[in-house]
């Protein structure tokens, strides 16, 4: 008989409702997001107690659970508003409130005291002895460091209780800084990575100065537009599903409340096959080609498979801090009717253009566009307008939200 595992989540991420949405679309068990107080990151939109209320009920609607950042490392004066902010946050449907600092933990359990505890990556945790002593304190789940590998994650999973549950980072930026407890924003530009307001220094080119001759710079790398030396890779372990299943995990974290809706419902897809898939028939499973090409249609650095296989070898990339980013959504789909697709534009599209079709757990399909017709029954060779809704020929339903895209190495 094949030995039964267990099947891990598959955690998604999500920066405003827009994103929210393309994570319930496409495949997550649950997803993870931040209020307007106390998450790690400040620049998406985030969502208010109204946004949050109504986000957790779709989500539960749909078996889906809602995970809040409560990470920051919080000084007197925010510490004061933390708990009628958890106490909103819980009545509001929230299914576990994820927490780094120990008095932050603390407030939990006394204003909240039925909400699920995760301990965020921001504890650093990296031991089984360290996961035992947060478990002993209420934690339901811990969110292991970045810097473990397998078999370190193998063990912990080993030497912790049952029901104590594990998460990994199995997607997404990697951060240069143990952990992601970096002070190179704050000391550089006066934003506080800690508080969620990183300006990823890190990803900067960098220049060598002598003191005594200002105006002089010396490049580190051969580059003449100067080195990033510490500008790490992004992770990516689609190829390793059954590694990390096998390692015993919990939930398997995507990284990305910054990212695009885009991003997260192409990620989230794959993840969400990659799993299914190898649980079908995990002795004979090898991850499609196409499921490790479709995390190359997002917008990424260089991926890497971070510290899960040792030390990395190349997990820095020195020529610039950019993204690789191929392909375009050109259009979203909102129903289909009478052989016609209806579909709100995105971006600019031809008539002509050989575009791809990704439906939430589905491979995506290729086809040409032969006609574009307006919301005025025109016939159009070129749409120009972005939210315009069109009509386009295809000869097969696809499922409302479903994405267009085109490859932008054709053009």
């Amino acid at each position: 008989m094949s030995q039964q595992y267990i099947q891990p989540e598959v955690l998604a991420p999500a920066g405003d409702i827009e994103r929210f949405i393309a994570a319930l679309n496409f495949g997550a068990d649950a997803i993870y997001l931040g209020g307007e107080q106390f998450g790690m990151r400040a620049a998406p939109t985030n969502f208010d107690m109204d946004t949050l209320r109504e986000a957790t009920k779709m989500a539960h609607d749909k078996g889906v659970k809602v995970y809040l950042t409560c990470n920051t490392v919080p000084k007197n004066y925010e510490i004061e508003q933390f708990p009628e902010y958890i106490k909103n946050a819980y009545e509001a449907g929230i299914d576990a409130a994820i927490v780094s600092d120990i008095g932050t933990m603390m407030l939990v359990k006394k204003y909240a005291p039925e909400l699920e505890i995760h301990i965020s990556t921001q504890a650093g945790i990296v031991n089984y002895v360290t996961a035992n002593a947060f478990y002993e304190m209420g934690a339901k789940r811990v969110v292991l460091a970045r810097e473990l590998s397998l078999e370190e994650i193998t063990e912990i999973c080993e030497k912790t209780p049952k029901d104590l549950e594990i998460e990994v980072f199995v997607h997404g930026a990697m951060c240069m800084s143990f952990s992601g407890r970096c002070l190179l924003s704050s000391y550089m530009t006066g934003r506080d990575a800690n508080r969620g307001e990183c300006a990823q220094p890190c990803r900067w080119g960098y220049y060598l100065v002598e003191e005594k001759r200002p105006g002089e710079y010396y490049r580190v790398e051969e580059t003449d537009k100067g080195s990033y030396i510490l500008n790490a890779k992004d992770m990516c372990m689609i190829e390793h599903i059954d590694k990390l299943i096998k390692a015993g995990v919990t939930s398997l974290k995507i990284e990305g409340r910054a990212k695009s809706s885009y991003y997260v419902a192409v990620v989230t897809n794959a993840y969400r096959m990659a799993v299914d898939d190898y649980l079908k028939d995990p002795e004979n499973y090898k991850t499609p080609d196409w499921l490790v090409e479709e995390v190359t249609k997002v917008s990424h650095r260089q991926y890497t498979t971070g510290f899960f296989f040792g030390q990395p070898e190349n997990g820095q990339y020195y020529e610039n801090g950019g993204y690789l980013r191929n392909f375009d959504v050109i259009a979203t789909v909102d129903g289909y009717q009478d052989g016609y697709l209806i579909v709100t534009q995105k971006n600019r599209f031809k008539k002509g253009d050989v575009v791809e079709i990704l439906e939430p757990n589905c491979k995506p399909f290729e086809f040409t566009i032969t006609q574009i017709i307006n919301d005025k029954g025109e016939e159009i060779d070129i749409s120009r307008h972005p939210m315009a809704t069109l009509k386009i020929p295809c000869d097969r339903p696809v499922a409302h939200g479903a994405i267009v895209r085109k490859d932008l190495t054709l053009d």
